[in-house]
């Protein structure tokens, strides 16, 4: 398929620099202030080189990405709240012209999923969101191929800075401003990791998790998510977890009409306790009982796979 990739971030780039692999040509790239467009196919190489050397993709202006030809848009901005803008207008600009979208951006799905999927619905287009929840772990295809209406609940460890935090802490009896400073220095943890200590990163993936496995009957926003996040965990809870063989992980859950995340307790041999940047999501089924999906929760290379795996499931246009 021919590709119009709109984001250059991490994800964004390691999408253009793998699709190939894959099969597929990258005909426009965009970052916020510039594009490059070809429908032959774009130097993906001299595009990183440019990104690289002068912070810019191209020398057009960024809707020359949405104008270009590409059978699907992979949606890679960062993730906005709210409205979700300015991804939710990519969305409905490619959508409008028939063609797929696969996101990694959560926003729309999170805050707008009902818009999105009118917008489907009105379009020859597809949208597929797998990278949105997880990073490489495929949690909503393997929902999609259960059934969301044979999963009846929904947990997991969903962020890797606050793991590594939470595990840092609990391993070397550190405090949370010593840890949370070790993972910047590391480039685990952003220059500002509000997203992601305060749970909002997490809550977003869960209130995706909950729009899907709802099928329509209502629809979930950040807003009607229970947020605690781990930024007043103490590490003195954490010596007493450890002294009673457990630990704390940050866990969002998604179970009947509730969707929550916070500091849970949890036994060190759950399957809950993973370490590092480590994620896991259990999906509790009908039949087949609990299942058990972790792997690599974020990075580039790792999201990229989810998004490119999504692009494999599109119909042919």
């Amino acid at each position: 398929m021919k590709l119009a990739v709109v984001g250059a971030g991490v994800v964004g780039q390691s999408v253009a620099e793998l699709a190939g692999e894959y099969g597929h040509t990258v005909t426009a790239v965009a970052d916020s202030s510039s594009a490059v467009a070809d429908a032959d196919g774009i130097d993906v190489d001299a595009l990183l080189d440019r990104k690289r050397e002068e912070g810019r993709v191209g020398s057009e202006a960024p809707d020359a990405a949405l104008d270009a030809e590409y059978d699907a848009l992979v949606e890679a901005s960062p993730t906005t709240l709210g409205d979700a803008q300015p991804g939710f207008g990519h969305v409905r600009a490619a959508l409008e012209r028939d063609r797929h979208v696969v996101l990694a951006n959560k926003g729309p799905v999170a805050e707008r999923y009902d818009d999105v999927r009118e917008l489907e619905a009105e379009s020859a287009g597809s949208v597929r969101f797998e990278a949105t929840v997880g990073g490489a772990i495929p949690v909503l295809s393997t929902v999609e191929d259960f059934g969301p209406g044979n999963i009846t609940a929904a947990r997991g460890v969903l962020n890797g800075t606050a793991n590594f935090v939470l595990s840092r802490m609990a391993a070397e009896g550190l405090g949370y401003e010593h840890v949370l400073a070790e993972a910047q220095d590391m480039g685990v943890a952003e220059a500002d990791p509000a997203f992601d200590v305060e749970g909002t990163d997490a809550a977003l993936k869960c209130v995706i998790l909950a729009n899907v496995l709802a099928q329509g009957e209502r629809t979930y926003r950040l807003e009607d998510a229970e947020v605690e996040g781990i930024t007043d965990v103490p590490g003195s809870a954490l010596e007493l977890a450890g002294a009673d063989g457990r630990t704390v992980r940050l866990v969002g859950e998604v179970s009947g009409d509730t969707v929550r995340v916070g500091p849970r307790l949890v036994p060190d041999g759950s399957s809950l306790a993973v370490a590092g940047t480590t994620n896991i999501v259990q999906l509790e089924t009908e039949r087949a009982g609990r299942l058990n999906l972790s792997g690599r929760g974020a990075g580039g290379p790792e999201t990229a796979t989810a998004v490119l795996s999504d692009v494999g499931r599109l119909p042919e246009r």
